[in-house]
């Protein structure tokens, strides 16, 4: 299996040291309390009025997690995007753009690149269809979004639980089956803050949820999609007479990707595992055409412009009805409170 630079040894060992209260997070203990003194103060800043929280006329829906690492946010998003929108909700989305070139705010278009806008909010963008507004804060992606659509009712926020500069109505906190790890704030664990804290709704994205919590478990889909938009079944990628299978992932957890397409009978004669959000302008595969190249929705937006030949092979989030019951309660009961509040205060 090729791994890139960040599958390290030393990786490996932070990963594994989350996991328990071993050496790693007693060696590390010291700066974990420091990093959640930080934590702490900037939740004050915010809370005492020094710092501004800025309201917008819409609800504003936090999809975030307090560990560090993937945990299937984005997926959910476009699930909750999609779902919202059939039930009447007329929905936005905002996210910093992660890795992308640019810095101002701006609207996310299906045609442009992942470079402009982030490979996230790109792939929400063309898998919604929704609004999407990227900017350094989310308030002033909020902003620009309500000012282009002001009939929106509901904003997504794509991550952002830590980011308090955008006044939010609901916060989801995801977790995968990592749980919260050894329980130890960073770096001697995986906590971004402490756990347990106060949230609207817990989804668990894995399939072994370690605490109580609504389920949205991620399967891949029965097909791989071209970049033209046509679609392969994967029985026929494992059929007799199939290429070779080569699988690229440049997301938090490549190996869980990995995992799900050899779940699907996929045999894979090689898995390249590189950095979370890579642009793949460094990563040059053999151009074989023995070769089948898997890969991520996420990723395909960026390969597709260099490798058109590569399969992304989508994942499929089946939310707990429940959960979204829940959380439509939610929206109802706290409309009438927000246009209360918007009615009696000026947009700051």
């Amino acid at each position: 299996m090729a791994r890139a630079p960040h599958q390290s040894t030393l990786h490996a060992r932070v990963l594994r040291g989350w996991t328990h209260r071993g050496l790693w997070a007693w060696s590390m203990w010291p700066l974990s309390l420091l990093y959640g003194l930080l934590a702490r103060l900037r939740r004050w800043v915010y809370r005492s009025g020094w710092a501004t929280q800025h309201r917008v006329d819409a609800l504003v829906v936090i999809v975030g997690n307090v560990v560090a690492g993937g945990v299937g946010k984005t997926p959910i998003v476009i699930a909750l995007a999609q779902h919202l929108r059939t039930q009447g909700w007329t929905i936005g989305v905002v996210s910093r753009g992660y890795g992308r070139a640019t810095a101002d705010c701006r609207e996310v278009r299906t045609d442009g690149h992942a470079d402009e806008f982030g490979d996230e909010p790109l792939l929400i963008r063309r898998s919604t269809g929704v609004p999407v507004f990227v900017a350094s804060r989310r308030a002033d992606a909020a902003r620009a979004l309500l000012a282009a659509y002001p009939s929106t009712q509901v904003i997504l926020s794509d991550d952002g639980l830590q980011h308090h500069g955008l006044q939010r109505d609901i916060e989801i906190c995801v977790f995968d089956d990592r749980g919260v790890g050894n329980g130890c704030l960073l770096p001697a664990g995986p906590l971004r803050e402490p756990w347990p804290r106060p949230v609207d709704l817990v989804l668990h994205s894995g399939s072994r949820p370690a605490f109580a919590g609504f389920t949205a478990p991620r399967t891949l889909v029965g097909h791989a999609v071209r970049a033209d938009g046509s679609q392969v079944a994967l029985a026929t990628l494992a059929g007799p007479g199939a290429k070779p299978l080569r699988a690229v992932a440049a997301i938090a957890q490549p190996e869980k990707f990995f995992a799900m397409l050899r779940s699907a009978g996929l045999v894979l004669a090689e898995s390249v595992a590189l950095p979370d959000h890579a642009s793949f302008d460094d990563w040059d595969p053999p151009h074989d055409a023995h070769f089948t190249l898997l890969c991520t929705e996420k990723d395909a937006v960026k390969l597709w412009r260099r490798n058109p030949e590569a399969l992304a092979v989508p994942l499929q989030v089946d939310i707990e009805p429940a959960f979204l019951s829940a959380l439509e309660r939610l929206l109802r009961a706290r409309l009438p409170a927000k246009l209360s509040s918007l009615h009696g205060h000026t947009t700051t």
